[in-house]
């Protein structure tokens, strides 16, 4: 009988350790769909606080126009399953081109480039994801699997400060005049079309094509320069 006993105290715990190896290995699923790899690593390691400085990423900035109209004539069920179809087609492409989804607000859709570790050429790397994204919204259209809807896009370059907010529902985030600007020249943008800056025009150089868009004016009244991006060359 004593025997017995310890077998199934045994079989107990090791049919614990499994379920707690189970749950470990679902949190840490749940924390990689949130958080980019690397800072969910640190978040583990048991960093409290991660704020980083990066001196050059690039931040793009997407919305759909239309949506608000559609939104007004459709159920709930629907408006949901339009954006699913649509953001899932992009983190495809945002997975492809090691790009960082940052979120989604409502209609919005919001990527960085560069971070949380530094690359080469992220620069390039983005603004072919626009592209595809442009292409992607092309074909959904043609193909009847959305409403004829465009995204209209803007892409800025700068420094931002980067990190993970709150202690519940963790966020990985940015700040900075980038991200404003970035903001700023997308509400510039029309649907179907790419706008970008100064700095993301100087960066891409001739391996891109380009269309003079003319100054902006920013929220502090500053003027910048902008350009459509038309394609690689």
């Amino acid at each position: 009988n004593a025997s017995l006993v310890s077998k199934r105290l045994r079989d107990l715990e090791q049919a614990y350790l499994q379920q707690i190896e189970v749950e470990q290995k679902r949190s840490e699923r749940l924390l990689l769909n949130v958080l980019p790899g690397p800072i969910a690593e640190r978040l583990k390691r048991g960093e409290q606080t991660i704020v980083e400085s990066f001196q050059s990423v690039t931040v793009l900035f997407g919305d759909l126009v239309g949506f608000t109209r559609f939104v007004s004539q459709h159920s709930p069920p629907e408006m949901l399953n339009l954006l699913n179809t649509i953001f899932r087609t992009f983190d495809e492409i945002v997975e492809r081109y090691g790009l960082e989804k940052i979120k989604t607000i409502g209609d919005a859709y919001m990527l960085a480039g560069g971070l949380p570790l530094p690359r080469a050429g992220h620069v390039q790397l983005m603004a072919q994801a626009a592209l595809e994204m442009q292409e992607a919204m092309a074909r959904l259209n043609e193909e009847g699997a959305i409403p004829p809807f465009q995204m209209r896009i803007g892409i800025h370059l700068g420094p931002v400060v980067a990190g993970v907010i709150g202690s519940q529902k963790f966020s990985y985030d940015l700040w900075g005049d980038t991200v404003n600007t970035a903001s700023r020249v997308q509400a510039f943008s029309t649907g179907g079309r790419i706008l970008v800056s100064a700095e993301v025009c100087a960066a891409l150089g001739s391996a891109f094509r380009f269309e003079e868009h003319g100054p902006i004016q920013l929220k502090d009244l500053r003027q910048m320069q902008t350009y459509w991006l038309l394609g690689r060359s």
